[in-house]
């Protein structure tokens, strides 16, 4: 039988989502709790890979567990009573055979935090980018109008195993939103290159203290590069949806 799982994790305590030989991620303390309530060798897929210190609200994944052994509920309860305190389960739920957290998937919601002022707050710290710089925010809000549509986002990826085979992808919301010094950038799309969002949100933030100009921006949309070497910080971005 297979499981539909919805985890939230904080980035922070894991090096990313994928299992790897070093470091605990989160694939590896869930696989880790499946194996401590007699799932042996179990394969927890989930919806795409988040990298250390990224964090997320509602990620999806499957895994496969022995028919009827428990109720949705104790499984929830079993699995979580393993995990480090970092991850939860928030939701299990039974699903089709052939569901595929991973090649299912519509497109994703990624929301990322920006505290723009200091100091910063001690509970902000590791959820957010730190940036204490004035910011021009209506400038900030036309860098990321420029990223919506479908674009060639080469310029806006780094390189993982290699030159991506295919670097079109369509954005169809960005929002920005401003609460004082609190500002997040959510963005809704089919799907994303690596590091992607957090090079579009460093991209706009250097539009908005004028090291970086607008037409720079719809440039590298249109042909693809040269390749922005900036990345903003890992710990404010936040996958929020899978949509399917």
């Amino acid at each position: 039988m297979r499981l539909r799982l919805k985890v939230s994790y904080h980035g922070a305590a894991f090096a990313g989502w994928q299992s790897q030989p070093r470091g605990l991620t989160v694939q590896d303390a869930l696989e880790k709790a499946f194996d401590a309530v007699g799932v042996s060798g179990a394969s927890v897929q989930g919806a795409g890979r988040t990298d250390a210190g990224v964090h997320a609200l509602a990620q999806c994944a499957h895994v496969d567990v022995p028919d009827g052994r428990f109720s949705e509920e104790i499984w929830l309860r079993a699995v979580n009573a393993h995990l480090p305190p970092g991850v939860r389960v928030m939701a299990v739920r039974t699903t089709a055979k052939d569901f595929h957290a991973r090649f299912d998937a519509r497109g994703k919601v990624y929301r990322y935090a920006i505290w723009n002022a200091s100091p910063v707050p001690p509970l902000e710290s590791d959820r957010a980018w730190h940036v204490p710089w004035p910011l021009d925010r209506g400038v900030l809000r036309a860098a990321c109008a420029l990223f919506v549509g479908r674009h060639d986002f080469a310029a806006f990826s780094a390189r993982r195993g290699g030159v991506p085979c295919a670097t079109e992808r369509t954005i169809s919301a960005v929002r920005c939103v401003f609460r004082g010094p609190a500002l997040t950038i959510t963005f809704e799309g089919e799907g994303f290159l690596y590091k992607m969002v957090r090079m579009l949100v460093a991209a706009a933030v250097r539009c908005a203290v004028g090291k970086l100009t607008l037409a720079e921006i719809a440039s590298r949309l249109a042909v693809g590069k040269p390749r922005l070497s900036y990345v903003a910080p890992a710990q404010g971005l936040c996958l929020m949806r899978v949509r399917y």
